[in-house]
């Protein structure tokens, strides 16, 4: 079966996305972003109560029902102190790669909904004064927010209404290039639900009807670890649907949907994982098998909140993890193609 991805929709949708701010733990907006964007489909949309959204596609039985599961939350950061010199300290949320935020814009928001701009600097960050400008450690220790503002205390920052635990968004610099890169941070795992969403389209341009009932995770603490810790109780299977790794003796590249045998959780599910490939193959998908030396998915959430599923892990091949990150839509599309097979 040939399966029609509207590439201009999936890249459309991959920059809006993209570009929208959803550090873990700051995910309300986006999720209703993510509903007035499906409301066109009529698919049923709810809410857990943490604030992840489940998306119910009828299927032809209900026998069984399968799950997909994508994270919309991001790595960040969140004001930890402010100095009296008028900077910001700040703590991590999740693991990114704190070098590359090293001269990296940001926005700060207050409990009330205030934005200021700032950009993340190393506390030694100008060559001219600083005999270690350029070798001092880049991490949450020696690296500050310098604020848009004209303050000079840590007076002039609370009269902001700047405070310990308001969020700071980092900027994504998401660019799409003409050659069908996908240029920004957070790929991992908006690219997976930017590639749902574009599923859920063609579902219902195509008139498309799984095999089974679907019901779609977007959840929202995946990078902190519990992400999908609770799933509706009717699902029997579940495949998360998340970045796949490059690098080292690797075979993804930036053009497959990967295929994982084995993360840091331990094996997916051997039957479902050889299903995978065995419909990867048949429609002459790229796609690559590989062993993830350092993750956990929200599939490992689920089988560590102790839910009675099988599991599986695929996704679209996401180089510099947790850093600057490139895919190709290729790979999305992949991603879109296999995951559609294994529906139908």
């Amino acid at each position: 079966m040939k399966y029609n991805v509207n590439r201009e929709f999936l890249l459309n949708t991959s920059k809006e996305i993209l570009s929208f701010n959803s550090p873990t733990g700051f995910c309300f907006e986006i999720i209703d972003k993510i509903e007035e964007m499906l409301k066109p489909y009529g698919y049923n949309f709810q809410r857990t109560n943490k604030g992840c959204a489940v998306i119910t596609i009828p299927g032809e039985s209900n026998e069984r029902v399968v799950g997909l599961s994508a994270h919309v939350d991001t790595l960040g950061a969140m004001v930890r102190s402010i100095t009296g010199s008028g900077t910001l300290r700040f703590t991590l949320l999740g693991g990114p790669i704190v070098p590359t935020l090293d001269g990296e814009y940001c926005t700060i928001r207050t409990r009330e909904g205030k934005l200021y701009t700032g950009t993340f600097l190393s506390t030694s960050p100008a060559a001219h004064v600083f005999k270690d400008a350029s070798t001092k450690k880049r991490d949450d220790e020696n690296m500050e927010v310098r604020i848009d503002e004209v303050v000079k205390s840590k007076e002039d920052v609370e009269k902001l209404g700047i405070a310990p635990g308001d969020f700071i968004f980092i900027d994504p610099k998401t660019t799409i290039t003409e050659s069908g890169f996908i240029k920004s941070r957070f790929i991992d795992d908006k690219g997976s639900v930017s590639a749902l969403i574009a599923m859920i389209e063609m579902f219902k341009r195509e008139d498309i009807t799984p095999k089974y009932t679907t019901k779609i995770l977007i959840s929202t603490y995946e990078e902190v670890g519990h992400g999908a810790a609770y799933i509706p109780a009717d699902i029997t299977e579940m495949i998360s649907v998340d970045m796949g790794c490059i690098g080292e003796d690797l075979s993804c590249s930036e053009y497959d949907v990967s295929i994982c045998a084995k993360d840091s959780s331990g094996p997916y599910d051997y039957n479902m994982v050889t299903e995978l490939v065995n419909l990867a193959k048949k429609n002459e998908l790229s796609y690559a098998v590989d062993i993830y030396p350092m993750y956990g998915s929200d599939v490992s959430a689920a089988l560590r909140g102790g839910n009675d599923i099988r599991g599986a892990l695929i996704g679209p091949g996401v180089h510099a993890s947790h850093g600057m990150e490139r895919t190709h839509v290729s790979a999305l599309e992949n991603t879109i193609k296999l995951l559609t097979a294994y529906l139908v």
